[in-house]
């Protein structure tokens, strides 16, 4: 069976090009259970529409997949919805072969119906899909023969609370080779995505990560980790983005894995993302000096009932202790703020921004707005309040923002002027 794996994404995250990590993590993973893959990246592909063509009458694919990246750029004020683009792809596709169109990926695992029924696509994935398609192209190739496998959602059947996809033993699962990206024309200077743990607790009121990667936190082992790292070494590749949620949970595997980076001596430069609780001076100095240079620290407020609104487990003293750490120890630190949230009133708004400033970050991002994903507390206080109701379809987005400040926000945060030179405020994202 043959089968092209379609990266539908064309749209770029600031200054750095996102790499489909997911998506090539499930080609790896189809190509080793003996199906023949080819793998297409749009974002890197300047002619979408003829390199979709030139890879189908190439292949002349069975099944095609398409990962959905994001449904919008989550930006209250002139939001983009990003799946008209992939509703285009898909037409293409149809009207170049009779192949069923599997969807996957982070945005289809938040909405699998809703994105299924508006995207006209055939099935779909939600959870991880190294096991699950896989097992779906098993399934098609033996007639649809028996129940499809976990976590498919087809189109005619209207499903729905399907069990989520998941593995329980992420070392079971393969990850790209570097082969695979110079394959694709991608030099050694680019910034590689790895991913060494999923799932996650915490239970933020506004995140998503439970409905993409389930709530148990699972991790790859610290030598399967470091044996793929020391591998793209050797292919050339030097630099790293760990996009884990959380790169310090748990606290005793972000150290061990520093440790075994420090000793397999790989001369490596990464970013990760910090949760800012559960981090000691000795995590912070392991992180340096296995290589990393730059974390994200999400705070989201100042204000410390705002942040217990939102289910955060910190406060803004720890998060100043946590930068200050790193600050002290080369790595650079890009903060969030997300304003307008539960209980936010222009005190917390100006305690928040005053709070931004005492750190001294080398660049800041300012929402404004919330994103409202569904099952999660901030939907359900949305529904209490009557900002939604309760039959809304989340997939066209709505956003949170106390109604008292909607019209003062985004006024207050657009300009502002911080008082580290190299701050940063990107007033698009607040309107």
């Amino acid at each position: 069976m043959r089968v092209l794996l379609i990266s539908g994404n064309r749209e770029t995250s600031g200054a750095m090009t996102p790499l489909p990590l997911g998506l090539a993590c499930v080609a790896a993973a189809t190509a080793q259970a003996g199906f023949e893959v080819c793998f297409l990246d749009l974002l890197r592909s300047p002619d979408w529409e003829s390199a979709t063509q030139h890879a189908i009458a190439t292949l002349q694919p069975d099944v095609i997949g398409l990962s959905v990246r994001n449904i919008d750029d989550q930006t209250m004020m002139n939001t983009r919805f990003l799946l008209q683009p992939l509703k285009d792809l898909i037409t293409l596709c149809r009207g170049a072969c009779r192949a069923p169109i599997v969807l996957g990926g982070a945005g289809f695992s938040i909405f699998p119906e809703s994105t299924l029924a508006y995207l006209g696509a055939d099935m779909g994935i939600q959870g991880e899909g190294e096991t699950a398609f896989p097992n779906l192209l098993s399934w098609l190739q033996r007639g649809r023969s028996g129940p499809p496998p976990a976590g498919v959602y087809l189109a005619e059947s209207r499903q729905t609370h399907l069990p989520m996809a998941m593995t329980g033993n992420l070392d079971s699962l393969p990850l790209p080779a570097a082969e695979a990206w110079l394959s694709s024309g991608l030099s050694p200077e680019w910034r590689i995505p790895i991913q060494t743990r999923r799932g996650c607790a915490r239970d933020c009121a506004f995140c998503s990560t439970g409905l993409i990667e389930g709530r148990q936190l699972r991790w790859r082992s610290a030598a399967s980790v470091v044996d793929w790292l020391a591998s793209y070494r050797a292919a050339g590749f030097r630099n790293f983005t760990s996009v884990d949620n959380t790169f310090n949970v748990p606290l005793a595997y972000a150290k061990e894995l520093c440790r075994k980076i420090i000793d397999a001596r790989l001369d490596i430069d990464w970013w990760g993302q910090v949760y800012p609780k559960w981090v000691d001076r000795e995590l912070v100095d392991l992180m340096a000096h296995s290589g990393c240079t730059q974390v994200n620290l999400g705070f989201e407020s100042g204000s410390e009932p705002v942040l217990q609104l939102l289910n955060k487990q910190f406060t803004p003293v720890e998060v100043t202790e946590i930068s200050a750490m790193f600050a002290a120890a080369g790595v650079k630190r890009n903060g969030f703020l997300m304003l307008g949230a539960p209980g936010e009133t222009r005190q917390t708004v100006e305690e928040s921004l005053a709070f931004a400033e005492s750190l001294h970050l080398d660049a800041l991002k300012v929402s404004v707005g919330i994103r409202i994903y569904p099952e999660t507390a901030l939907a359900a206080r949305a529904v209490a309040e009557g900002i939604i109701d309760r039959d809304d379809d989340l997939l066209f987005p709505r956003f949170y923002m106390v109604p008292e400040l909607r019209d003062w926000l985004p006024q207050r945060v657009a300009g502002i002027a911080f008082g580290t030179p190299s701050a940063v405020l990107r007033p698009a994202d607040a309107g």
